[in-house]
C-alpha cells in the first residue's frame, strides 16, 4: 500500500508556529515532487509549497512567503518532507495534506490530511 505519513498540525493562536510533517518510502517516491496542499472549509484545494525530487526547485504560494518554509530530510530510506509554518493567521486554518506527483508516468498520491486551526 502506498502511504503518506503525514503528523503535526493542531490548534494555535495567531502569531505562533506548527511544522507538519510528511513521511514517505524513497524506494516507491524516488523521482516525486512532493509538497502541501491545503482546503479551507468552502474553498477549493490549494497549493502551498512543493519541491522537485532535485531540490532545485521550490515552489511557495503568494500568500505564505516568507512565512511557511518547506525542507526535506532523507534518512533509513525515507524521506521526510516539512513545512514550517510561522506567524500563522487565522486564514491558514484548513485541512492540510501531503501530495505526490509524478508527471511521466502521471501518478498522484495524497496524504490523510491533517487539521490546522488558527485561532485570533
Amino acid at each position: 500500500q502506498v502511504q503518506l505519513v503525514e503528523s503535526g498540525g493542531g490548534l494555535v493562536q495567531a502569531g505562533g508556529s506548527l511544522r507538519l510533517s510528511c513521511a514517505a518510502s524513497v524506494r516507491i517516491f524516488f523521482g516525486y515532487e512532493m509538497g502541501w496542499y491545503r482546503q479551507a472549509p468552502g474553498k477549493e484545494r490549494e497549493l502551498v509549497a512543493s519541491i522537485n525530487w532535485s531540490g532545485r526547485n521550490t515552489y511557495y504560494a503568494d500568500s505564505v512567503k516568507g512565512r511557511f518554509t518547506l525542507s526535506r530530510d532523507y534518512a533509513d530510506n525515507t524521506v521526510t518532507v516539512f513545512l514550517q509554518m510561522n506567524n500563522l493567521k487565522s486564514e491558514d486554518t484548513a485541512i492540510y495534506y501531503c501530495n505526490a506527483y509524478l508527471q511521466e508516468p502521471r501518478r498522484d498520491y495524497w496524504g490523510q490530511g491533517t487539521q490546522v486551526t488558527v485561532s485570533s
